[in-house]
């Protein structure tokens, strides 16, 4: 192999690194973290599930002289969802959803598209799709170069509401997946902030996050569905 080719594979195994905005907005006391990652080498982006305030993402998006080419959605969740249909015509792009989700929520849209975890690609990022149900049938988590995107499967101080004891199971499942396949230095970026903000390495959360504690699904369950948890906070379509 010429040391011309050798390089050639060597800069297409690379990882690059994505540039990760965090726009946080609100649609009265409902707070959601909305996130821009673009390839630095082609200015390509992905807004993760955007909600609520369609000014701040335009204004994210042109300050970082980037092209929305695609949303990627965790779940069906209407304030994960808000903004998808509007941004998607706007900017002539695909929606990605898990082909779980779509079915068991109902959701549609006319780009919407159905992902499994197949690694897709955005310019030079490689884009791993994870399946983590438990808060709701068809979750996604988002892996891209080292940080994760866990929507409201994983929050710095805990986990997403599960509706009964087989999402409980499903939740625990999911978490046990992320803590055998992350890396500690893995940066998490969840749907919603209540104390610690985003970007908290993993290994930071595996110490303290009580709910990557337990040592197997029936006490994880028995705790995550504990009585004085509000069910109307999970919102469906259907």
């Amino acid at each position: 192999m010429s040391a011309a080719v050798a390089r050639t594979h060597a800069q297409a195994d690379a990882v690059v690194a994505p540039e990760v905005t965090l726009i946080e907005v609100a649609a009265g006391a409902m707070k959601n973290n909305n996130y821009l990652v673009v390839d630095p080498v082609t200015r390509q982006a992905l807004l993760v599930d955007p909600a609520w305030q369609r000014d701040k993402l335009e204004a994210a998006l042109q300050r970082a002289g980037a092209t929305l080419s695609a949303i990627a959605i965790t779940h069906a969740h209407f304030d994960h969802v808000h903004l998808a249909g509007e941004l998607s015509a706007a900017h002539d792009c695909p929606v990605w959803m898990s082909q779980c989700e779509i079915e068991t929520s109902g959701f549609d849209l006319p780009r919407l598209l159905a992902i499994d975890e197949t690694p897709r690609t955005l310019g030079a990022l490689r884009i791993e799709p994870i399946l983590a149900p438990g808060h709701t049938p068809g979750c996604l988590c988002y892996r891209i170069g080292g940080h994760l995107f866990a929507g409201d499967v994983l929050f710095i101080e805990g986990c997403g509401l599960c509706r009964d004891e087989a999402a409980a199971h499903a939740m625990f499942g999911s978490l046990e997946r992320l803590k055998r396949e992350l890396a500690p230095d893995t940066r998490i970026h969840p749907g919603h902030t209540y104390l610690r903000g985003p970007g908290v390495p993993f290994a930071e959360l595996l110490r303290w996050n009580m709910y990557l504690q337990f040592p197997d699904q029936r006490s994880f369950a028995a705790y995550r569905l504990r009585r004085g948890q509000d069910p109307r906070k999970l919102v469906a379509f259907r």
